[in-house]
């Protein structure tokens, strides 16, 4: 009876984009790891079409007679699950690939399944987006002639299943905690019990580190994890429960990661900020500076030119006083004069002066009256 739910469902993200080939995270199902291939330009013998592989983690690793036997099959769907493809359902027997027809490869899939042409139509995809889900059945496992990890490291039997001696103590540590662990878990084969348990043991290891050393990749494979154990049979709330604690002491450290960041951020702008009044500070005292540099040279420049309006008319009052002086030697010199040419003479340098004096009068006037009115002095050149 295949499940309703995928045993992994894998999301692309920009696929038009992608060129190379795409893995996925390692996921578990049937006690064993595996791992999704997509080739979004096709595989290398067949480039027109988009190529989908399952491949068994690890496989290094395995010892020598480990094989399952499975049923499988791919869907792939758009962001909205919308079905664009699914295939048959194929038989896969590690570590033997029928459908390629290559010995010894941990690997099963198909070369050819969508055409890429398709990925070019307006709207085939929603928002660039392709889904890939893998659903997988066990059908047999076996450990051929003794082989695998049973021949390289001793194993003791707990409660009905075959753990490696080193997890002896962690596995009868778990029963004693949670008598009913395994009440639900109706799977016979040996060797997929034991794995099964190796896959639990490593889960409660992962979730007792502390908090902040779980990366969200981590956690996501954990979920994975967790969910393929309670769908074989085992009863984990007390571990799902673990799991929600560990993954929200992550977000609480991944938001307080982001508020000293952010006060790291404000620190920043508070500095900045400070720095930019320090400046404006500066600014405004050199502003000042200048300011009362004018205001001093201003004042200088109006004590000078009082000083020269003053010499100015001081020049005026004295050439004054030297024409008032002539005149009143002319004057003089008419009265004292018999000679009427003489006299004709003087008569005239007395008018002339008299003019003289009465147009220095008058500018002597306009002088003082500006320097009065707005503080200027203009100077005739022309007097002399």
């Amino acid at each position: 009876m295949w499940s309703h739910k995928p045993s992994f469902r894998f999301e692309i993200d920009n696929f038009s984009d992608q060129e190379a080939k795409i893995t996925s995270q390692t996921f578990v199902s049937g006690g064993c790891e595996w791992y999704l291939t997509l080739y979004p330009k096709g595989e290398t013998f067949c480039d027109d079409h988009l190529s989908l592989f399952m491949s068994v983690a690890n496989s290094k690793s395995l010892g020598r007679g480990w094989n399952r036997s499975i049923d499988y099959y791919f869907v792939l769907l758009t962001q909205s699950d919308k079905e664009l493809y699914r295939s048959a359902g194929n038989e896969a027997i590690y570590p033997y690939r029928p459908c390629l027809d290559l010995v010894f490869s941990p690997s099963w899939g198909f070369r050819k399944t969508l055409p890429l042409s398709k990925f070019q139509e307006k709207g085939f995809l929603e928002n660039d987006k392709l889904i890939f889900e893998v659903y997988i059945q066990i059908v047999e496992a076996s450990d051929v002639g003794g082989g695998g990890i049973s021949e390289k490291k001793d194993t003791v039997d707990i409660n009905g299943f075959k753990v490696l001696a080193s997890q002896a103590n962690s596995v009868r540590k778990i029963f004693s905690e949670h008598p009913d662990l395994a009440e639900d878990f109706k799977l016979k084969n040996q060797v997929v019990r034991m794995e099964y348990m190796n896959v639990l043991v490593n889960l409660i290891v992962t979730l007792h580190k502390p908090s902040e050393n779980h990366s969200e990749t981590e956690l996501s494979h954990a979920r994975s994890e967790l969910c393929e154990l309670k769908e074989a049979g085992f009863k984990l709330d007390w571990l799902q429960s673990k799991l929600d604690e560990v993954s929200l002491k992550r977000k609480k450290a991944v938001v307080d990661f982001h508020q000293l960041d952010g006060r790291v951020k404000n620190l920043e702008l508070m500095k900045l900020d400070f720095k930019l009044d320090c400046l404006k500070k500066k600014l405004e005292e050199a502003s000042l500076e200048r300011k009362k540099s004018y205001e001093a040279d201003g004042s200088r420049f109006q004590t000078l030119e009082e000083r020269v309006k003053k010499l100015e008319l001081m020049e005026l009052d004295y050439k004054l006083d030297c024409l008032k002086t002539k005149l009143e030697n002319v004057s003089l010199e008419k009265n004292t004069d018999a000679d009427g040419s003489r006299v004709q003479q003087l008569e005239e340098s007395m008018k002339n002066l008299k003019m003289m004096v009465s147009h220095l009068n008058v500018e002597l006037d306009k002088k003082k009256g500006k320097t009065s009115d707005d503080g200027f002095l203009l100077v005739d050149d022309e007097v002399a």
